[in-house]
């Protein structure tokens, strides 16, 4: 697989910020999601937006795992529903707990490596589709579906025929260390603090008493806020015992299905010599590291450029190990 920034583009952060913001999703309107609210195990919920193809009998499904505070609604998300549509798939997206515009009940959010979510949410969709299932993941979704391939394995052919992680901080640790220094941290962190830290209070006021609520507001990056919020309302002890559990790359060798990872080489967020090595994972993953796309951009195109290459890409991979 190629890809080549645009001139009108350069650099992580020009391909990161503009497809974000400006670059067209989608070539037509997409039709309105459906949504299903499913209550979970532990008495809490998550919302998943469906597209359903036209026409009659099983359809393969498309399952995207989204980015940390995204939605059905981000770019990504989007172009890949455009995507799916063409192909004459169905598509699915599952939202992390409290991502669906609407407070989750527990006391727990989300995290990089929730695979115990990932996988039932993925035995969910199983036990009620009637097809072959393919799963994407972007981001820390990407990266959390890596986790549950790795601690499935085998048994994750009996789910998914194959799936691919978009701009995955496969190796938290560097991946948190980059986001939180220089033009990362007043930009990138600061956006996502400006989102976290408002649902991180409700939270509080749904369960006093469940973390500090002063050193919540204190927190500058996220290595602060996960040490207070994430680390323990989710059974790790802190922020590195987290992120050093919650890593795909360590274990990408116990992966058994065909899986893709994707990591552009000047993604901001994940620096380029933190990522996996082909000798370091298994004969069943593929790596796909060029050299431009920033963190989930790879726009094409002339002004003001679109984003459906890469899921033009990833999903035509993930096509080619489709099985019944």
């Amino acid at each position: 697989m190629q890809y080549v920034a645009p001139l009108w583009l350069p650099g992580g952060n020009l391909q990161t910020i503009w497809p974000a913001l400006y670059a067209r999703r989608v070539d037509a309107p997409l039709p309105a999601y459906r949504r299903e609210r499913w209550n979970t195990p532990d008495g809490d919920f998550i919302d998943v937006d469906f597209l359903d193809a036209a026409g009659s009998g099983p359809k393969p499904l498309l399952i995207l795992f989204h980015g940390l505070e995204g939605s059905s609604k981000s770019h990504y998300a989007e172009a890949f529903a455009a995507f799916a549509m063409v192909r004459g798939w169905d598509y699915a997206v599952p939202h992390f707990r409290g991502c669906s515009g609407e407070l989750n009940l527990a006391p727990r959010a989300y995290h990089s490596g929730d695979h115990e979510e990932i996988g039932w949410i993925l035995g969910h969709l199983h036990a009620q589709h009637g097809g072959p299932m393919l799963a994407a993941g972007v981001s820390l979704g990407g990266n959390a579906l890596l986790r549950w391939t790795e601690e499935a394995g085998g048994e994750a052919s009996k789910l998914v025929s194959a799936v691919a992680s978009i701009s995955a901080p496969l190796d938290l640790a560097a991946g948190g260390a980059a986001i939180g220094r220089g033009f990362n941290r007043l930009v990138y962190t600061r956006m996502f603090l400006s989102t976290m830290k408002p649902k991180a209070l409700a939270k509080l006021a749904q369960h006093p008493g469940l973390f500090d609520r002063d050193k919540l507001i204190a927190a500058q990056d996220l290595y602060a806020f996960d040490n207070v919020f994430t680390a323990p309302l989710h059974g790790f002890r802190d922020t590195d015992d987290y992120w050093a559990r919650g890593s795909a790359k360590p274990h990408l060798d116990a992966i058994r299905i065909p899986a893709l990872a994707v990591n552009a080489t000047n993604d901001p967020f994940v620096p380029a010599d933190s990522l996996p090595r082909q000798s370091e994972v298994g004969r069943h993953v593929t790596l796909w590291q060029p050299a431009h796309g920033g963190h989930v951009g790879f726009p094409l195109g002339a002004p003001p450029g679109h984003v459906r290459g890469m899921p033009e890409r990833v999903g035509g991979w993930l096509a080619q190990h489709l099985s019944a």
